[in-house]
């Protein structure tokens, strides 16, 4: 007889699972999986996700931290042999170990709210095998994902992950299609490394490094956030008005003020 595995939501991982089958068909349809595919779930969870991707014949690994919801999704799936479980934690897997060719892996998630700023950094990292990734976040950090400059929603977390690809708000999920439901509103994103970066930094680490500075303080001036780094000279050599606020300047503005920074004697680290 086969033993049946029972599991509830741990709140330490932020587990909200998703139970709604129309959104379930949705996300699904939105990725579009198909047999030649390589497909990597992020917090498979109980396996809302899964078996629709399994279906579509592509090879799927699933990284998975909640030891207790190993023996479900391995009776669940084990059995198919497009199917592959890593136990552990994502933020720190080796994307490399994939073997996944260049430009080739999917990435599909539906990330805890506590972990999804820094695996969206950890992902970006390995950009280079990523063809696209599909993720249900919290409604707002997706707001924050494919803001423009100008809004309160355009800082470090829009231009960071702007820089690497191009970002699409595809539709929003309530708190009814989980259980338990969470307390806000969630939403999935579509996010697809570009092809050819369109504003290369000389230095991305410089970037990251201007782009933190600039919003440590966002209601201040870039001459007042990034006197540590640049002097008023040096940002209009820049092509920028250093009266500005950060979230008042586009991508292609922080590459120039990072590229500036590169052609300076750095200054020493914090």
């Amino acid at each position: 007889m086969t033993e049946h595995y029972q599991h509830r939501a741990r709140k330490r991982f932020g587990q909200n699972f998703l139970h709604d089958a129309g959104v379930i068909d949705r996300i699904l349809r939105s990725i579009h999986a198909k047999p030649e595919d390589r497909l990597l779930e992020i917090g498979p969870g109980q396996g809302a996700l899964t078996k629709g991707l399994l279906n579509s014949g592509g090879q799927l690994d699933v990284v998975e931290l909640d030891k207790d919801l190993i023996p479900i999704l391995n009776q669940l799936f084990a059995s198919q042999p497009n199917f592959h479980l890593h136990q552990g934690d994502a933020l720190k897997f080796d994307f490399t170990s994939l073997n996944a060719a260049p430009n080739s892996l999917r990435v599909v998630g539906n990330l805890p709210y506590n972990i999804s700023t820094p695996l969206i950094f950890h992902l970006l990292n390995n950009a280079g095998l990523i063809r696209d990734m599909h993720f249900m976040l919290q409604k707002e950090v997706v707001e924050r994902l494919a803001a423009g400059p100008g809004g309160g929603d355009w800082g470090r977390l829009s231009i960071m992950v702007q820089y690497h690809c191009r970002v699409e708000h595809l539709f929003n999920v309530g708190p009814g299609a989980f259980n338990p439901p969470p307390k806000v509103d969630s939403a999935i994103v579509r996010l697809v490394p570009h092809a050819v970066l369109p504003h290369p930094a000389k230095d991305h680490k410089l970037l990251e490094r201007v782009v933190r500075e600039a919003f440590n303080q966002r209601r201040k001036t870039l001459r007042n956030t990034l006197k540590a780094l640049l002097s008023n000279d040096e940002i209009e050599a820049a092509g920028v008005d250093g009266s500005l606020r950060p979230e008042q300047l586009d991508l292609a503005a922080f590459v120039r003020l990072a590229d500036q920074l590169a052609i300076q004697p750095a200054p020493a680290a914090d």
